[in-house]
């Protein structure tokens, strides 16, 4: 049994990963801002909120975290045009959640995810972080999530001696609110082909970058 935590955990994939993991018997606690479900275990978590986040650490103390899974994230700019879009604060409230946010709580829980014997981070990007695939628009969206990226394999580098592996991943165009009724896959196959991906990072994998059903994704 693996302690888990996956942030923005109350809809799409992190909420179908959450239910995946506890239904294996994983011992899950996923993040809200809203209010909390109903059932499960659950911590108030915006990452951009300083005092959440201290909230938190205090709430793990010294409880090893065998995978932390940096799930929460925006995509404010869907339809922006490039003739008169992109306001800068679109930019700055961006990446705050999917850049920023992502490296504050990896330090807030590194101390957790150190303590756990074989202790990962997964973070997920998507395809349009992809400098080689460009095809324009969604300029915040692709840019914070390029940027997230580099964080990732640069943490996978400073954290390799400490035998923590860091994983960056492609969910898939998922049929979620953000991903939308055409998109190709549905929430569970996703979930089931990350699942599985984060099974097998390992420090022979760390800072890959991979689809949700495991091919190389190119940078």
């Amino acid at each position: 049994m693996q302690n888990i935590l996956i942030t923005g955990a109350t809809r799409g994939i992190g909420r179908a990963l959450y239910d995946g993991y506890s239904v294996r018997g994983d011992n899950v606690t996923g993040t809200y801002r809203g209010n909390a479900p109903e059932t499960g275990q659950w911590a108030k978590l915006d990452v951009t909120s300083e005092t959440d986040l201290s909230a938190l650490k205090a709430s793990f103390d010294d409880k090893p975290l065998d995978l932390l899974i940096c799930n929460a994230g925006v995509y404010y700019d869907k339809g922006q045009n490039l003739t008169d879009g992109y306001p800068v604060e679109m930019w700055s409230d961006s990446f705050a959640t999917n850049v920023t946010g992502v490296f504050q709580t990896v330090q807030t829980l590194l101390p957790n995810i150190a303590r756990a014997k074989a202790g990962k981070i997964a973070i997920m990007s998507s395809q349009m972080a992809s400098s080689e695939r460009a095809p324009g628009g969604s300029y915040i969206y692709r840019a914070s999530k390029a940027a997230v990226l580099n964080l990732g394999r640069n943490l996978a580098s400073e954290l390799k001696p400490q035998g923590i592996a860091v994983g960056i991943y492609h969910p898939g165009w998922v049929q979620t609110d953000m991903g939308g009724n055409a998109a190709d896959i549905t929430v569970a196959q996703s979930r089931d082909g990350l699942i599985e991906r984060f099974d097998a990072l390992s420090m022979d994998s760390t800072g890959e970058f991979k689809t949700w059903d495991g091919h190389d994704h190119p940078f």
